[in-house]
């Protein structure tokens, strides 16, 4: 059961370097603002998931729902 512990400790730490990397590449909320986002907004709005701005925001939820999961699971101290 130890063995299992430490192979899950290190996904655990594998998982937080990814995420902190991917939350660093992704571009922040403020950068769209100006007179010329009303109309570009709406454009990169519909394609928002298609981007990789919008490919990183979905791989950044899948990691931090595993980085809870993990989380919980090293913390019930079953193992």
């Amino acid at each position: 059961m130890e063995v299992f512990r430490i192979i899950i400790q290190v996904i655990f730490i594998i998982l937080c370097i990814a995420l902190t990397v991917l939350v660093l590449m992704q571009e922040g909320k403020s950068a769209g603002l100006g007179a010329i986002s009303g109309a570009a907004e709406t454009y990169w709005g519909k394609n928002k998931g298609r981007s990789m701005e919008g490919k990183l925001v979905k791989f950044t939820k899948y990691l931090a729902i595993g980085f809870m999961v993990l989380a919980v699971i090293l913390n019930l101290n079953v193992f």
